[in-house]
């Protein structure tokens, strides 16, 4: 029954392994589209609607790409759909979030320190925030805003810091992060499968059928395609970020998450412009530089609780399951000798300034609160501690084994 835990594990990486393939398809498919997209010129004999034509080289072949702006006037037997990267990086992204935070959200969703909420009130608002944020967002692209897109991303960008800072009021720094990544790609992928989609098969539908397609469906798609745009590499980061505790180990995690997304628009600034233009300006990389260099320093700003506060919190329903387990005593001693050097709210190890993730060993609530991560990191695997640091004898492993089969067993 125990080993539940490591196929839970092992189920958990291979969805991640999923999400990052499928998250390098549709990212470097849409960036290759918007590189060829403004990459495009005009030339002599082009086809009737053609707007523009680029020729490329690639693995010893030659390319000739034509774009059309509504479509070409017969429509071609064979013709790829760009969806499945988006749908499946999504899905499996969803479904890492359910395993992670949802299911895991005692420990990686909940944060007792800022509200006081049980697990279902938790994943109501992990999973309702998401649904809320699509439909507010399409709301505003069809209203007349849709008609000015410079007040439109000011808006989004608005509506996201409100979203940054209110995670943070509620879930834990590294879940606070990644939800604002997974409230963003939501976004980003209903708008390929409820507007990008959909528009294309109107346009296709119309061909087929002999009619002269609307252009002002090629004009929708193309706003939230531009979003989409912007918004990856933010995304990307957010995505990232749990496995750097300077980015969400602070109380200005909220305002780290709000400048990454400026970021991502002046890199993108500087590369739509270059492939427009064939050359970028180089005053985005300035901007780019100054706002990392602020988001270093907000990151050095503590957020945790002290020592003190985390040894005067009362124990979870989950923490006192494994603090009254037989063998805590044993192993709360084995973890503080071997791992509470560097899991510490001030590490002692080398020059260590935060704990490795965000992870606390100290109090018996810490421990408790970990019993999961400690039993496979270095219970079952040696993943932990690193062997430069520290050697574990198998004795000392068997004691955490021991400790957290008891509280599961009863």
């Amino acid at each position: 029954m125990y080993d539940l835990a490591i196929i839970w594990d092992w189920i958990a990486f291979s969805v991640r392994w999923l999400h990052v393939i499928t998250a390098m398809a549709w990212i470097g498919a849409s960036f290759y589209f918007i590189a060829l997209d403004l990459g495009l010129r005009k030339a002599a004999q082009m086809p009737a609607g053609c707007h523009g034509e680029e020729w490329q080289v690639h693995g010893g072949g030659f390319y000739h790409i034509q774009k059309y702006l509504v479509a070409p006037e017969n429509m071609p037997e064979h013709l790829i759909w760009h969806k499945w990267q988006s749908y499946i990086t999504w899905v499996s992204g969803a479904a890492l979030l359910m395993i992670v935070y949802w299911v895991g959200g005692e420990l990686y969703l909940l944060d007792p320190t800022k509200a006081e909420l049980s697990l279902w009130q938790g994943i109501l608002i992990s999973g309702g925030s998401l649904a809320i944020g699509w439909l507010c967002y399409d709301f505003l692209c069809r209203s007349r805003l849709g008609e000015r897109p410079t007040v439109l991303m000011l808006l989004l960008f608005l509506i996201l810091v409100v979203m940054s800072w209110g995670y943070n009021q509620i879930f834990t720094g590294r879940a606070a992060l990644l939800h604002l990544g997974a409230f963003t790609a939501t976004i980003m992928t209903a708008n390929v499968f409820f507007i990008i989609m959909p528009n294309q098969r109107i346009v296709v539908k119309d061909l087929k059928e002999g009619r002269t397609p609307d252009a002002k469906y090629g004009k929708i798609a193309k706003l939230r395609s531009t979003h989409n745009n912007y918004l990856t590499l933010p995304v990307i980061f957010l995505m990232l970020s749990n496995h750097y505790p300077l980015s969400f180990g602070t109380q200005y995690a909220w305002i780290i998450a709000s400048l990454i997304f400026l970021t991502g628009v002046t890199i993108r600034h500087y590369f739509n412009t270059m492939h427009a233009t064939g050359k970028g300006p180089h005053w985005t990389w300035a901007v780019t530089v100054l706002l990392m260099i602020l988001i270093a320093a907000l990151s050095t700003v503590p957020g945790h609780e002290t020592w003190e506060e985390a040894e005067a919190r009362p124990l979870s329903a989950y923490e006192q399951r494994y603090v009254v387990a037989d063998g805590f005593e044993a192993a709360y001693d084995t973890v503080v000798g071997n791992c509470s050097m560097c899991h510490a709210r001030e590490p002692v190890w080398g020059r260590m300034q935060w704990a490795p993730k965000g992870v606390y060993l100290e109090t018996e609530a810490d421990v408790a609160r970990h019993a999961g991560q400690i039993y496979l990191q270095a219970g079952v695997s040696h993943a932990m501690p690193p062997p430069n640091a520290l050697q574990m004898d198998a004795e000392a492993r068997e004691t955490l084994v021991a400790w957290v089969r008891a509280a599961r067993s009863q």
